[in-house]
């Protein structure tokens, strides 16, 4: 049987066939995910943009996971020339406006974030578990990647040195239950970690009055600290996933903020860090800029962090530019079970 899967057209002409190559290794990984070993083409019809692949019969189950893609617009069998629109199935815990809204400089791209934690789930062995899993993002900034994972109806935590971008997140996250009418609590507390004091939000939620009633709720855990500190906010629930965007261009502040830092010793004082917040099992999911930072060095520093880099093929090939000065990649780094 032939499947069609119309793509959601990027706005970014420049990004755009880049976005299409992507999502074509990211649509390889979810089918791999299932056990189908297929080919992948890019295909145009009417102008429109479409990848196709022929493979067995798919259940409906199989058709709802895909649906999850990034880019996926609606999904099709395909018969010679004609397109015979199928179910679609996706529904999201939160609503699609969730990751959107918030607009502000240097914003990673919401579609990229939900490739990477799509790409990410197939390396696990939570994907089809029915656990309720927690994404941690311990470069949150103004919490892209933790709205994603709300979404998706995960739990998200997030750690950022910059106060503001973390403020901004939780006042944003607040007004969002408030419009959406989503019975909610904040907690505010501090959080220790050595000498130090985390302030650190949290937002216990649901997405109906009964399941919040019912105690069926979801949590987004916001903290103002250093990177190295985010075991501290998983301590009781260690992640299931990581999935964060190294800063571009811009050198990030170590702990004690006198001093500029490069992205070789963040990574080194870091994964090791990140690797103790994540469940035996996890993947992390790391973008960065290869203009300022080598892949091969990477790829080093996460071994001699005793995390295990992905070498199968789909996520080798994902390098791609954002803009004239960044030359994005993406490595998938897995902890042993």
């Amino acid at each position: 049987m032939v499947y069609t899967f119309g793509l959601v057209k990027h706005t970014n002409i420049r990004y755009r066939d880049s976005v299409y190559r992507l999502a074509r290794y990211e649509l390889l990984a979810m089918l791999q995910a299932l056990s189908v070993d297929c080919e992948v083409v890019r295909e145009s019809f009417g102008g429109a943009d479409f990848l196709s692949f022929e493979c067995r019969p798919l259940s409906e189950e199989e058709i709802g996971y895909l649906s999850y893609h990034s880019l996926v617009a609606f999904l099709c069998e395909k018969d010679g020339e004609l397109l015979r629109p199928l179910l679609f199935t996706r529904k999201f815990y939160l609503e699609e406006d969730l990751p959107e809204i918030l607009k502000y400089k240097g914003k990673t791209s919401v579609s990229f974030v939900r490739m990477a934690v799509n790409m990410a789930l197939t390396l696990t062995p939570f994907l089809f578990s029915g656990r309720q899993l927690t994404l941690l993002d311990p470069l949150c900034g103004k919490g892209t990647a933790c709205f994603c994972a709300l979404q998706y109806g995960m739990n998200a935590v997030g750690i950022d040195l910059d106060r503001k971008a973390v403020h901004e997140a939780s006042e944003y996250f607040s007004r969002y239950l408030k419009i959406h009418m989503l019975k909610h609590s904040l907690r505010t507390a501090s959080e220790t970690a050595g000498s130090r004091s985390l302030p650190v939000s949290e937002f216990t939620f649901a997405d109906t009055h009964d399941h919040y009633r019912r105690k069926d709720t979801r949590y987004l855990r916001l903290g103002v600290g250093d990177t190295s500190d985010a075991p501290v906010l998983c301590r009781r629930n260690p992640a299931h996933l990581i999935v964060t965007d190294l800063p571009y261009g811009v050198q990030h502040a170590p702990r004690s903020g006198t001093k500029p830092e490069s992205f070789t010793g963040l990574l080194r004082r870091s994964l090791p860090c990140w690797k103790d917040a994540l469940l035996p099992g996890g993947v992390i999911a790391l973008s960065f800029n290869t203009l300022t930072l080598p892949a091969q060095q990477v790829h080093e520093l996460a071994v001699t962090a005793g995390l295990v880099p992905c070498e199968d093929e789909n996520f080798l090939h994902l390098r791609h530019e954002v803009e004239q000065a960044v030359i994005r990649d993406v490595v998938f780094l897995k902890k042993a079970l």
